[in-house]
């Protein structure tokens, strides 16, 4: 725990320096002052006031940016990130750090990115960054943003369209846009997105192999490609009565299209023959979510109903092949998997006032699903598949779980917030099969935090909590890895680690210099989930008894307004963190297994006054720790500084195009891969050396709104 005091020290006397800086009015992204009169509760659902709103902007302040959507502006809020949500269990306490009209958005993969991004600029009223602990929505605290939005009457809409090319061998994404519709009247509004997310990435280089005594025993010229397309349907409806009833429904329908190769010219002494190798992924899969909320008045308070069901499914096959120069056999492997997912939530709040402040009584049920069918196929001498048993690939695993929990918000007074929930949960787990069995589980959780506004300019956020984490079903079964040769056999003994959390979060507005947030948090887990031998052999994700995750992040804005110089903003966000766990097989302590121990992004950009031109530039990094299973350690790298720039003009007949260039410095890519034949005796098999390149990126992004 001494760095983690150490870091709430540095967090403090950086706050103070900012303090005695700033200039005491609220301040918008472009450097001109926003009233907090519009911050009062109005029809539309806004949930915050005066007493907890930190700073309000309006749709004004981004002019500069010409916004399209919501999203938009969110992303110039200074010093303030979208949180998308860490994978909670059910839907629970709220886990993003954005509500729409004062509502949490009832949805998990169609999240506060996409719904903000349907939103048209032309229907956000503002945006309010308030205290999320004095809300009465469990799970809030720090610095969250509210998006009050009015219908205009009649439908607008939007597009997008950002093709990208590479100057390395990789093909250019050209299906890569959006369009969307918004609607409704003084009672209703919608939203009705098209979208594709597509992505063409590749890399190719030359990878060497050495054998225990340091000696090259092979050399290969590589070439990877992944293509991704995600075409999805979404939307969002909101009525809202003439008695305050509320209703509100999402949804998403989603194709996933993911395809891999990897080609792969080898020589040297592992084989007395060259060799040419192929290995391929592909994924065709199809999801869809919906979700539905209603909330009205009951007796002395608000009763909230929710709903959620999410299908997904997801048909993989990979292949491997080596075909030899001499004609001889080709070897090889091919594994297929058929998965379907499945995920229902039904939710109950009731929200009324009580002992000073307000309490939230919620109670929630939940089904989850996985049916696996896999096999797996090698060939024989004569270069034949064949197929071969995998034991506990095909299963299937049902969880069922309900959930309790009271939340009570309260004023301790005029600046300090305070809210605290107890609850826990039931979950029953049965995986079928033969390694199958059925266990069940009572976990306590809850939470305690605080929101203080120090100051007109400075506010501290501090959190508790005790959190369950949620399990991945694919951990449970048998499955092969065909391109870095690698099995996982079945472990029906996972259960859901469980860890305390410990936040302390601190903004200072810099009047017209701009904005700072500083957060230090520390995860102290039990029964967290690494890589372990499983009796009888082999190895799979696990549980250990403990380790510990600690660190820091900042997110600084800059506003060259304050310096009497228009138009230039500077974006620094920085995270460092560090981790323990004893490792398994050694008992020695390690970090946590492909772990972020560091990030950097840099963007900075300059509106020419007077003028629709813009300039930017951006950099980014970042380090991860090794990836660790008990007969190798892998670890993923880059070089530092992956460099771009951009140029915008804001009105081409009515158009934002802007162009960019990245990976200005030839950034590359490199992977290291030691595998072992006795880790625990440190008897190395062989070393892997990896240096690819991807050339520069072009893009082109062009947007409009009718």
């Amino acid at each position: 725990m001494k760095l983690h005091h150490a870091l709430l020290a540095t967090a403090a006397m950086a706050l103070c320096s900012a303090q005695a800086a700033a200039n005491e009015v609220s301040v918008s992204s472009n450097g001109s002052v926003s009233s907090d009169d519009e911050a009062a509760a109005d029809e539309t659902g806004a949930a915050s006031n005066e007493a907890n709103t930190r700073r309000t902007f309006t749709p004004e302040d981004f002019t500069r940016f010409a916004p399209r959507s919501a999203l938009d502006m969110a992303r110039q809020i200074p010093g303030f990130s979208i949180r998308e949500g860490d994978g909670a269990r059910g839907l629970g306490q709220a886990d993003t750090n954005v509500l729409i009209n004062g509502r949490r958005i009832s949805g998990k993969s169609n999240g506060p990115v996409e719904a903000l991004q349907r939103i048209p600029a032309e229907e956000v009223v503002r945006l309010e960054l308030v205290d999320g602990a004095s809300l009465d929505i469990g799970g809030l605290s720090g610095q969250v943003l509210n998006v009050v939005t009015s219908s205009t009457g009649g439908i607008t809409g939007q597009f997008r369209y950002a093709p990208r090319f590479r100057t390395r061998g990789t093909p250019a994404r050209i299906f890569e846009g959006s369009i969307s519709l918004a609607g409704g009247g003084a009672k209703t509004e919608w939203t009705l997105a098209l979208e594709n997310n597509s992505n063409r990435r590749g890399n190719e280089g030359i990878e060497r192999v050495f054998d225990s005594a340091g000696t090259l025993i092979d050399k290969r010229d590589e070439q990877s490609n992944f293509n991704v397309d995600r075409p999805s349907l979404s939307g969002s409806f909101t009525r809202i009565a003439g008695n305050g009833n509320v209703l509100n429904a999402t949804g998403e329908v989603v194709g996933f299209f993911f395809n891999e190769t990897e080609t792969s010219e080898r020589s040297g002494t592992i084989s007395a023959v060259d060799r040419s190798r192929l290995f391929s992924a592909k994924e065709d899969e199809f999801n869809f979510e919906i979700g539905l909320d209603y909330q009205f008045v009951l007796g002395a308070g608000r009763l909230k109903f929710i709903g959620l069901h999410r299908f997904e499914n997801s048909p993989t096959l990979s292949q491997s092949i080596e075909r030899f120069a001499d004609d001889s056999a080709p070897t090889g492997s091919e594994f297929e998997r058929v998965a379907n997912e499945f995920e229902s939530i039904a939710r109950a709040e009731y929200s009324t006032d009580g002992f000073g402040g307000n309490l939230l009584f919620a109670a929630e049920g939940v089904r989850n699903i996985l049916d696996i069918d896999a096999s797996l196929m090698v060939r024989d001498d004569a270069g034949i598949l064949q197929p071969v048993d995998l034991p506990g690939a095909t299963a299937r695993v049902d969880e069922d779980r309900a959930e309790l929990s009271i939340t009570y918000s309260r004023a301790l007074a005029a600046d300090l917030q305070f809210q605290t929930s107890l609850g826990g949960e039931y979950s029953k787990i049965s995986q079928s099969g033969a390694f199958g069995q059925t266990r069940t589980f009572y976990r306590p959780k809850g939470f305690a935090s605080l929101d203080w506004k120090v100051s007109e300019t400075v506010n501290v956020s501090g959190r508790a909590e005790r959190v369950v984490g949620q399990l991945n079903f694919f951990d449970f079964l048998s499955t092969v890895d065909l391109n870095q040769d690698r099995e996982n056999v079945t472990n029906a003994n996972l259960v859901p680690q469980q860890s305390w959390v410990f936040e302390v979060e601190a903004t200072a507005g810099l009047g017209a210099l701009g904005s700072l947030n500083l957060r230090t948090f520390y995860q102290d887990f039990t029964d967290i989930v690494d890589q372990i031998p499983i009796a009888g052999g082999g190895q799979a994700p696990g549980n250990l008894p403990s380790a510990q995750f600690y660190g820091i992040s900042s997110n600084l804005t800059l506003l060259s307004e304050g310096i009497g110089w228009n138009g230039t903003r500077i974006d620094l966000e920085l995270e460092f963190a560090d981790s323990s766990v004893l490792d398994p097989l050694l008992g020695t302590p390690r970090k946590l297994s492909g772990n972020t121990l560091a990030e950097v992004d840099f963007e900075i950009r300059h509106d020419f006054t007077n003028s629709n031109w813009a300039v930017g530039g951006s950099a980014r990094w970042q380090e991860q720790a090794p990836q660790v299973r008990l007969d190798e350690v892998a670890l993923r790298s880059e070089p530092f500084g992956f460099i771009g720039v951009s140029v915008e003009n804001k009105d081409v007949f009515g158009l934002t195009i802007r162009a960019s260039v990245a990976n200005l410095t030839n950034r590359g890519d490199r992977f290291d891969r030691t595998v072992f034949a006795d880790r625990a005796a440190g008897i190395v098999d062989f070393v892997e050396d990896r240096d690819r390149t991807f050339g520069r990126i072009v893009s082109l992004t062009i947007e409009g709104s009718f």
